[in-house]
């Protein structure tokens, strides 16, 4: 499995830290930032959406200081399905329910519970249920501007 990671100058030391633990099991790509200049979110969500839709990597992990801006970012890319999960919990049901495609973190997770998060994210399969197959394609069809 391939994945795209990215975080900003925040998220550095937590990226580092992921990319460690999980280069034994997955090929971990890190698209930047790679110092702890100030370095602007949007930019390597965009990259790693790119990169996702685009089907180089399987998933992506997007950090910043809280995660959220991130992940508002990420979700900016056309067919980018991301969610900041605070937790194991909810990085089962972003996978579950709604077959996204990044998760993002916030930098000030503990390690535990991010690698926790991280290990269900990527070993999680989307459940195929007709319910939420069924509201992927609302998301889908409205984000193409089919029910405006």
């Amino acid at each position: 499995m391939k994945v795209g990671i990215v975080s900003d100058h925040r998220g550095l030391e937590l990226k580092e830290a992921l990319k460690t633990n999980f280069s034994n099991r997955f090929e971990i790509i890190d698209l930047g930032t790679h110092t702890t200049d100030a370095a602007d979110y949007p930019n390597y969500a965009f990259l790693l959406g790119e990169k996702v839709v685009n089907g180089e990597f399987d998933f992506g992990i997007a950090i910043c200081g809280s995660g959220i801006g991130i992940s508002i970012a990420c979700n900016k890319v056309k067919g980018i399905r991301c969610a900041k999960v605070s937790n194991q919990e909810e990085a089962k049901y972003t996978r579950l329910d709604n077959d996204a495609n990044i998760i993002a973190l916030s930098a000030k997770m503990p390690l535990k519970e991010a690698i926790q998060s991280v290990e269900t994210f990527l070993t999680t399969t989307f459940s195929n249920e007709e319910r939420h197959i069924c509201r992927i394609k609302m998301i889908t069809s409205y984000e193409n501007g089919d029910n405006l």
